[in-house]
């Protein structure tokens, strides 16, 4: 597979699709959550726009039916906290807001965090990902073994705030049958974080690294170098 979304044409906005993606979390608070004003929120991310735009070439249409698309705008947990996002996701054609499972205890978000070897240069407040997929070609899969074929085609994983991003930016990625893992964040034992749908609504919740389901694939996004890049 590769770089997803190399061969790209022109013709795509990638300026445009970058200012759509802050408008979309302005329209779902995350100023508020990170207690700033919204134009504060907006000129923060804003250099980043131009790193889009130089990528133009490289980048396609957004195809989130078929789990593909061009890059992320991915705000850091710092702030706005994982709980805070998952309450600002819904399914495509749907109001309910997401919600944590309650296998999570009290707490316990707070211990799953990046893989030191994925986390971007210091730790920005918001950074880019590039060449996202949804994966369900790993739908059936063991976890540990897509995450091995992942990082041996010389990919990456998704981290909780990458997934929570691709499901606010483009609800109609989350779909029945083809729900995914985030395998870039762990907490030092043998779950694996994975959005899924309970009731009409995003759930964020965890699988054993062990254990395949139907219905779970394992997203991905370019890796190498430039992978993510920051503030």
């Amino acid at each position: 597979m590769g770089e997803v979304q190399a061969g790209g044409t022109a013709e795509f906005d990638a300026g445009g699709e970058f200012d759509r993606q802050v408008a979309r979390l302005l329209e779902a608070g995350y100023p508020a959550v990170a207690g700033v004003p919204e134009e504060e929120f907006a000129a923060r991310v804003a250099p980043l726009r131009k790193v889009v735009v130089d990528r133009t070439a490289e980048l396609s249409a957004p195809e989130p039916e078929n789990g593909r698309v061009p890059f992320l705008l991915v705000i850091s947990r710092a702030l706005v906290p994982v709980e805070k996002a998952v309450a600002r996701t819904t399914l495509a054609g749907k109001s309910k807001p997401g919600i944590v499972d309650r296998h999570y205890k009290p707490g316990e978000l707070e211990r799953f965090t990046t893989l030191e070897e994925l986390r971007p240069a210091g730790e920005p407040a918001a950074h880019l990902l590039f060449g996202v997929e949804r994966g369900e070609e790993f739908c059936g899969a063991v976890p540990a073994d897509a995450m091995a074929e992942i990082a041996g085609r010389g990919r990456t994983t998704l981290t909780m705030e990458e997934g929570l991003a691709l499901v606010t930016q483009y609800p109609a990625a989350l779909a029945k049958n083809k729900c995914f893992s985030l395998g870039a964040t762990r907490g030092g034992d043998r779950r694996v974080p994975a959005l899924w749908i309970s009731q009409d609504a995003p759930k964020l919740g965890w699988c054993w690294e062990g254990n395949p389901h139907t219905w779970l694939g394992m997203a991905s996004a370019n890796g190498g170098r430039g992978a993510r890049v920051g503030l």
